[in-house]
């Protein structure tokens, strides 16, 4: 498996930005797929964004146009940018990657977005 490990939470005010990173423990050049899930309270985990080897991206309808995520194989870190950030935004992000049919999770970070 992977071992991947988030930065960059913390508690932000509405319309405020913040960006996500994770350090992968290896390449992430080949690996198939690079992504971002959160799960609110009481909530399950989905799917923010994933970006592919091929180049390609994804998100979830909630965040378009809010949210980028982009890979850095160089340095084997997923970042995920979000800007004008909304209550409903709160969550525990994890970073996800999909290799060799495994999948692996990273320990999460806290996003709170409150006045």
């Amino acid at each position: 498996q992977v071992h991947l490990v988030e930065s960059g939470g913390g508690l932000v005010q509405p319309g405020g930005s913040l960006r996500l990173s994770c350090a992968a423990s290896e390449s992430i050049f080949n690996i198939h797929i690079m992504a971002w899930h959160r799960q609110a309270p009481g909530k399950q985990r989905e799917l923010v964004a994933l970006s592919n080897s091929g180049g390609n991206t994804n998100y979830a309808d909630s965040v378009k146009g809010r949210f980028t995520i982009s890979r850095d194989n160089g340095k084997n870190t997923v970042a995920l940018q979000m800007k004008n950030l909304k209550a409903e935004d709160t969550a525990v992000y994890y970073c996800y990657a999909y290799k060799d049919s495994r999948p692996s999770w990273g320990q999460g970070t806290q996003v709170t977005v409150s006045s």
